[in-house]
């Protein structure tokens, strides 16, 4: 049988030792994309940026519509409301985002200097990470195909969590 690589040999189940592989797989580039996302942002020119703030940014940023905390939490995936709550609140003060009062609702939005610090970070990001796709050979197709398998496994995940919740 060949060997996996896998991050926590305890776990591998005879079920799929191909889950633990890929797990491993996940903590790697997870951890990969996070230091991508701060380095590209340091490159389009703001280096205070966490990991999280670059992806509250974006997603604030995505349509140009505004959005509620709630919202924002629930299309990320997110469960801790207060740390995207303060993520969202040094993003304002730093002049990304702008929140408005809505009834009892607040929403955010991206201000100009936001949307242009997007627009940056899309400069980089064509320039290192698509150059390097396209140098790789890997297909759209192959990476469209793992998208899909990364949400279908986000189902596994979430009600197997429910049901580690339930025990």
């Amino acid at each position: 049988m060949p060997s996996n690589i896998v991050s926590s040999s305890h776990l591998v189940s005879d079920t799929s030792a191909e889950l633990s592989e890929f797990e491993f797989g996940l903590i790697v580039v997870n951890n990969a994309f996070n230091r991508w996302m701060v380095r590209c942002m340091t490159a389009a020119g703001v280096k205070d940026l966490a990991a999280l703030d670059v992806s509250l940014l974006h997603h604030v940023n995505h349509r140009e519509r505004k959005k509620k905390l709630a919202d924002i939490c629930f299309v990320l995936n997110i469960e801790d409301t207060h740390v995207v709550s303060y993520s969202l609140r040094k993003l304002v003060g730093m002049g990304y985002v702008q929140s408005e009062k809505i009834g009892k609702e607040v929403f955010f939005s991206t201000t100009d200097e936001g949307r242009a610090l997007c627009l940056k970070y899309r400069e980089v990001r064509e320039q290192c990470l698509m150059a390097a796709l396209a140098d790789s050979g890997h297909q759209n197709k192959e990476i469209g195909d793992t998208a899909q398998l990364l949400r279908l496994l986000s189902g596994l995940y979430e009600q197997a969590s429910r049901a580690a919740a339930s025990l």
